[in-house]
């Protein structure tokens, strides 16, 4: 009876070792398992971190480039935070595109990204400042040039006014002749002079004439022209005879002479002899100084 229950204690402490392994065995299977799903859940988690990551360089890149297109003139300093953030994005690019990250470098790259991402906010921020202050200039610009062309303007005005005014007070201080005459004269051998009415007889013009008080006008020498015409309306001239200008024109003379004019009423005496020969008809003669006409008189010859 003692000797088979021997072989019953054997047999029951065999089940019981079996009873251990089996649950030893499903123990580290259950450990097993559950380290693979969380290693698997941390890779899930790292892959949908990075993805994320990407997505918000994405957008940090974005808004660079919409700062960047502003046609602003960018400082020295702020072309520097461009080209740092620039360096910094794709740095992180290339550290996201690695196989695999470790915890802590995915930590690291978060927080660059989040130091970027105030950087840029800050770059963006300076350039909607600068671009404010541009628009401001702009206006001041504007503003600065509209009155420089009102004030060239109104220069420009005065100086036409004071053009006016000056060939105003300039043809109002011109002489002007009064009382102007003509004699015919023929001068014998001897030098004295008759008066000539015929033109075979006559040698020389007289012309008599005087100023007309003027309170404008300078005293003092003044140039005179005269411009003789003859009967078929041409020119006298000759070879010597050089040009003036006259109310804007280029003229030629037959003769020039000098007056002095003293504001007193004198009357003055030119004598004009024709070099060739008078022609029968009308012989006009007009008187030019300070750039204007001053008088105009006609003699007939027989």
């Amino acid at each position: 009876m003692e000797n088979e229950e021997q072989p019953l204690r054997k047999d029951s402490n065999k089940i019981y070792f079996l009873i251990a392994v089996i649950l030893a065995l499903l123990g580290t299977n259950t450990y097993l398992f559950l380290k693979d799903k969380k290693a698997n859940d941390r890779i899930v988690t790292i892959s949908d971190e990075k993805t994320r990551m990407q997505t918000e360089i994405d957008k940090i890149e974005a808004e660079l480039d919409n700062v960047s297109i502003m046609n602003i003139e960018l400082s020295q300093e702020m072309k520097s935070e461009q080209d740092s953030a620039r360096k910094q994005i794709k740095k992180l690019r290339a550290a996201l595109a690695q196989g695999q990250l470790t915890q802590s470098q995915l930590a690291k790259a978060q927080e660059e990204i989040k130091e970027l991402k105030n950087v840029v906010s800050k770059y963006s921020s300076d350039m909607e400042a600068l671009k404010k202050i541009n628009a401001n200039l702009t206006t001041e610009r504007n503003d600065l040039k509209s009155v420089v062309d009102s004030v060239s303007f109104i220069a420009s005005d005065l100086e036409k006014q004071n053009e006016e005014l000056s060939t105003k007070v300039k043809a109002a201080a011109a002489l002007k002749t009064s009382n102007i005459s003509v004699q015919a004269l023929h001068v014998k051998n001897s030098g004295k002079e008759n008066n000539a009415n015929r033109a075979n007889t006559t040698d020389k013009l007289r012309i008599n004439f005087s100023l007309v008080n003027n309170p404008l006008g300078v005293k003092g020498m003044h140039n005179i022209y005269l411009r003789v015409i003859d009967p078929s309306g041409n020119l006298i001239s000759t070879k010597n005879n050089g040009m003036f200008n006259s109310d804007e024109e280029e003229l030629q003379y037959t003769y020039k002479t000098a007056i002095e004019f003293a504001n007193d009423g004198r009357t003055y005496t030119i004598d004009w002899a024709n070099i060739g020969k008078f022609k029968k008809g009308n012989y006009t003669v007009l008187l030019y100084s300070d750039g204007y006409s001053i008088g105009k008189v006609t003699h007939a010859l027989r």
